[in-house]
């Protein structure tokens, strides 16, 4: 990782940048399996896994026997595991939903609003390197709470044309509806248009790598809506004294291991605290089973001293990072200083991985920048809002003249009709 002293806050953006790929190469490839995809649905999806995944598949749905035989190989204690995660974040989702409050804005013209699930919803889980089925979790279980019909899982096979046995049994513990046996580029795709075996779907989810993220992009252009362009991971951590360069180095390097193109970024109030953290990064990385993944991300990472830790905060805020760690004195106090971040930990011991797996926040969350303008994941995502009103005829008296004025103000007569109409109804 690159060490820098008191870099110039003319420089603050260009050290802000996150790797990146040949963007007009990348959309070329997008647009082109997706039109393959449109055009030639299945057989275009098995073509595309044969090439990229190396899998020729006869058919894309995990059927029913297939999911119940992959569950009966997982561990008991892993289960029970993911049970309790389950449960933590089911608590935290559930305060999420909203009950409806009717409001009187005037004498007999009553507003309220209502949510409304969306009835078809697609999640796509990564399952390369990593199989993510804790995402499983994090996006299926508030689509439950929110009451969406369908729930549509896409997550690439393996050499065998198997998906992953731990991703199968979270996603029938959260009531995913149909699981097939897709990824990447092609996935999005097939749950954008539809194809004979997968359904389109009105809003796409989950994270994945960049040519993950170009073809959620793509397909909202193409008229279905995603959660948010979440590529790589990325964490940004904030350590002055008080931190334990151990802990600090462990959640760094718990985000390089994602993949070759995930970014970590250290901010120091001092020499001593970066360097002791870097000598501790270097120990413990070398011993990871995915040190070679560490060994690539390490060198789109950063290590950062500034003079104090309201300046790290300054940069923190430019940067606007998925996760960010506060390993600072009085973090709960500073973290009110905090305007963009996808998700805060304060404190030494509220290590990132509690909120990847079981502390109940939700994991998906915006990346490259994108948590200057959205949120992360939750029970609002898989809503619409709706909006009532009941105006009386004496609600409509009392707002009828100025409802006239402001429309022929606007030189629309129909809308002012509309209203007269009713004034001189006897």
């Amino acid at each position: 990782m690159e060490l820098i002293i008191n870099p110039n806050p003319a420089n603050w953006v260009n050290l802000a940048q996150r790797p990146t790929v040949d963007a007009a190469q990348l959309q070329e490839t997008v647009a082109a399996i997706f039109e393959a995809v449109k055009t030639d649905g299945d057989a275009a999806v098995k073509a595309f896994t044969l090439q990229f995944d190396k899998v020729d598949l006869d058919t894309l749905l995990v059927s029913d026997q297939s999911i119940q035989e992959a569950i009966a190989t997982v561990p008991d204690d892993l289960k029970a595991a993911i049970q309790l995660a389950k449960s933590n974040i089911e608590a935290f989702h559930a305060t999420q939903k909203e009950v409806p409050r009717i409001v009187e804005t005037t004498p007999g013209v009553t507003c309220w609003r209502e949510s409304r699930a969306i009835e078809s919803v697609g999640i796509y889980i990564p399952g390369g390197t990593a199989p993510l089925f804790s995402t499983v979790l994090m996006l299926g279980i508030p689509a439950t709470l929110a009451g969406c019909r369908e729930i549509v899982l896409c997550s690439p096979p393996d050499a065998q044309g198997h998906i992953n046995p731990v991703i199968l049994y979270t996603a029938q513990l959260v009531g995913i509806t149909a699981i097939y046996r897709v990824g990447g580029i092609q996935a999005i795709a097939a749950m954008t248009y539809g194809t004979e075996s997968i359904a389109k779907v009105n809003k796409v989810f989950g994270p994945g790598n960049q040519y993950v993220t170009a073809a959620k992009q793509y397909a909202q252009q193409s008229g279905t809506a995603i959660d948010m362009p979440a590529g790589p991971s990325e964490l940004l951590v904030i350590a002055d004294d008080s931190a334990i360069p151990a802990f600090v180095a462990s959640d760094l390097l718990s985000q390089l291991e994602h993949g070759t193109d995930s970014q970590v970024v250290l901010l120091c109030d001092s020499e001593r605290m970066a360097r002791e953290t870097l000598a501790e990064l270097e120990a413990q990385w070398v011993v990871l089973p995915r040190k070679k993944i560490i060994e690539h991300s390490l060198k789109n990472s950063k290590v950062m001293v500034f003079d104090d830790v309201e300046t790290c905060l300054d940069f923190s805020n430019l940067y606007a990072p998925e996760h960010l760690i506060l390993a600072v004195e009085r973090a709960a106090e500073r973290c009110a200083k905090v305007v963009n971040a996808g998700s805060v930990f304060l404190g030494n011991y509220s290590c990132e991985s509690a909120g990847d797996y079981a502390s109940g926040t939700n994991h998906t969350l915006p990346t490259n920048g994108y948590a200057r303008s959205y949120s992360g994941v939750s029970v609002d995502s898989f809503i619409k809002k709706i909006t009532f009103q009941s105006v009386t005829a004496q609600g409509l008296k009392n707002i009828g003249p100025a409802i006239e004025l402001m429309a022929a103000a606007e030189q629309l007569e129909a809308h002012k009709n509309a209203v007269t109409l009713r004034l001189n109804h006897r």
